[in-house]
């Protein structure tokens, strides 16, 4: 994600790598999803297609009985309620390439045990891990001082744990105002922000931007945050009744999302409302045995990839090899594969230490009768024969 005046270059190095050895790219790709990479590059696929137009093959979705995409942002309710002892086992594979653009800007953070990292006291929630993606645009500086500081300004509010919404609300308003404060910092460089705060079992996902976060639940694929694009509807409602304007898509013709932390260039004075947002949306999930990973990443795989498309290659990548590392990385090269023009990271977040099982999709057996009319109507057909 850049500002509108980036002009990247065509989609065709690849740069610097997450691993050194080959990683299998899926091969029965949706010829509608990539019969030309001008269409790919033109914008995101809608994220409510089909099962059938993202299935790689009836080889490649055993496991996935119910591949149906949701759409929007749901609150996720545990079916088998709070007494189901499932206890999530955080484990979490990354990858993050450059692409084809010439320099970096994605930053992102994994804590598989946050009360290890933080050397917390043994009473702090446990299981706890903490994970986050941040797309920058106008320079690494605001991406690079989020990663650095924010999981510190959660933990470190009044608020954490016993509020923890509060807290997250509280920590992306610290962060923005300290990228402004910051003499170091470029005043303009700016970032979206995606993180995901677990304890126990449960799950907030906090977005400011363009960045996603999709739940793998039994092969279903769940978006947990909304694209901040200028021309969603609700956005495009706050941002004209702030008296800020749309250009071809863009917030004041300069910036491809409605809400980013830092860009200080674009604000009004600390503390006033302004069209260019840092506010986070807030999604809380309570995981139950049902929901297998996470996969969260910034908009150069969304460009080129339905939420739907990516869990299934992540299932089925699983099953094979349980490697949450493995599958970052061959949804980076899928994208690449798909021609994205942007820098390219994407986490996955596994909740158990088994792979996905394998889910027998039961033959329908259909008992067939025929009417005493019919039958009837049958015999006299048959006499004359």
């Amino acid at each position: 994600m850049a500002p509108g005046t980036d002009m990247t270059p065509d989609c065709t190095v690849l740069h610097g790598g997450c691993s050194k050895e080959e990683v299998g790219l899926v091969e029965d790709e949706d010829p509608e999803l990539s019969e030309n990479s001008s269409q790919a590059k033109a914008g995101k696929p809608p994220r409510n297609l089909s099962v059938m137009r993202h299935s790689m093959s009836q080889r490649m979705l055993v496991g996935t009985t119910d591949l149906e995409s949701t759409v929007g942002v749901l609150s996720i309710k545990s079916p088998f309620g709070e007494d189901s002892g499932f206890l999530p086992v955080f484990r979490s594979g990354s990858c993050s390439e450059i692409g084809p653009k010439t320099y970096m800007e994605d930053e992102y953070i994994c804590v598989d045990n946050l009360q290890e990292h933080l050397e917390a006291a043994s009473d702090f929630p446990s299981p706890g891990a903490f994970y986050g993606v941040f797309d920058g645009h106008g320079g690494v500086d605001a991406a690079s001082f989020t990663r650095k500081n924010i999981l510190k300004f959660i933990v470190e509010d009044s608020h954490f744990p016993a509020v923890a919404k509060r807290a997250i609300r509280n920590a992306f308003a610290k962060v923005d105002h300290a990228i402004a404060d910051a003499k170091a910092l470029d005043r303009s460089s700016g970032t979206t922000a995606l993180t995901a705060l677990l304890l126990g079992r449960t799950m907030l996902i906090a977005n400011a931007g363009d960045c996603r976060a999709v739940l793998g639940k039994r092969g279903r694929a769940i978006d947990l945050s909304k694209d901040h694009k200028p021309n969603c509807t609700s956005e495009r409602l706050r941002i004209e009744k702030l008296g800020g304007v749309i250009y071809d898509g863009y917030l004041h013709g300069q910036l491809s999302v409605a809400r980013a932390l830092g860009d200080w260039h674009l604000k009004g004075p600390k503390g006033s409302l302004s069209p260019l947002s840092s506010e986070p949306e807030l999604e809380e999930v309570f995981l139950n045995e049902e929901d297998e990973f996470l996969i969260m990443g910034c908009d150069g795989i969304w460009d080129v990839m339905s939420s739907q498309w990516a869990v299934t290659i992540v299932r089925r990548e699983l099953m094979l090899h349980n490697d949450p590392e493995k599958c970052s990385k061959v949804l980076v090269r899928e994208a690449l594969k798909r021609n994205t023009c942007d820098n390219l990271t994407v986490l996955v977040i596994c909740f158990s230490p088994d792979p996905p099982p394998r889910i027998e999709v039961p033959k329908m057996q259909k008992r067939r009768s025929i009417s005493a009319e019919g039958l009837d109507l049958l015999k006299g057909v048959l006499s004359n024969v």
